[in-house]
This record gives C-alpha cells, structure tokens and sequence, in this order.
C-alpha cells in the first residue's frame, strides 16, 4: 500500500481536514467576490443567484425548502426571493403541499439571466486545465460533502 492511500489516525486526520477548511474559506470569499463582480451585469448578488441556481436545478422550491438546502436562514432566503421577484427573474406558485409557503419558480427570464451567468462562470472554471483527474475530483467531492454532512446538525435560523 503506497503511503499516500493508508487510513490517517484522528490527530492527523484532524490536522489535514484542518488545511482543508483552511483553504475553502478563502475560496469561498474569492469566489463570492468574483460571482458578484461577474453577475452585476444583471444586477443580482451572491444571494439571488444561489436562489436562481437552486431553482434551475431542483425545480419550484418553498423558501424554507431553499435555506435548508444552502444552510442560510429562511428569512435570508425569502429577502432573495423578494430581490429576485422585483427584478421579474421568479414567481410563487401555489403549492399543493402547503396552502401557506407558495413554492417559488423561475420565470422565462430568471430562466434566460441564470444560464448566462452560469455559462460565463463554465467559462472561468474551463481555465483550470487538465492536470486534475476524475479521481481527484472524485475524492475532493467525498471529503467536503463528509466534512458538509458533518456540519449539518449546525442551526441557521
């Protein structure tokens, strides 16, 4: 077995998932600042586009359906939603499930500002290059969605 594929012990473990946290915090933050930057070109902040993105791929969500899926407060969530509704970019609809929380769904043009936003950030990630394997993207996936699952007991509101 090659050095690099045993278990770690927990210290070391601790202390390697430490270096991981220690450079997602900063990703995070750049990436936020870059995704601001870029989407000023339709007006929307981090928070709206987190709202638009969730719609595209999950479909009609409840406010309280979307903060528990990114972590942030209900009332965070709706002020995006409010943003969002302003600008024409989603609408509620009635939901059959719950006569009080409407669920929330993107309309034509949300649909039209949220594929150009996510193409031009396509566009940015393209220039990582191909040094990074299938494997390697695997395990980056595994370790964060572990240390993401971890987190999850963690209360927003």
């Amino acid at each position: 077995m090659n050095e690099k594929d045993r278990g770690l012990a927990s210290e070391e473990l601790t202390d390697r998932l430490t270096e991981v946290f220690d450079l997602v915090g900063p990703l995070y933050r750049r990436t936020q600042r870059k995704v601001e930057r870029d989407v000023s070109v339709e007006g929307l902040s981090v928070g709206v586009r987190a709202v638009l993105n969730l719609l595209r791929e999950h479909g009609p969500m409840t406010a309280p359906q979307m903060g528990r899926a990114q972590a942030l407060s209900r009332q965070f969530v709706q002020r995006m939603v409010n943003d969002a509704a302003a600008r024409g970019l989603v609408e509620s609809a009635p939901n059959p499930a719950h006569k009080k929380s409407s669920l929330i769904r993107l309309t034509e043009q949300g649909q039209t500002v949220i594929t150009a936003v996510i193409d031009r950030e396509r566009v940015v990630l393209r220039q990582v290059g191909g040094d990074l394997t299938d494997a390697e993207v695997d395990t980056c996936l595994r370790v964060l969605s572990r240390l993401l699952e971890l987190m999850g007991n963690v209360d927003v509101d």
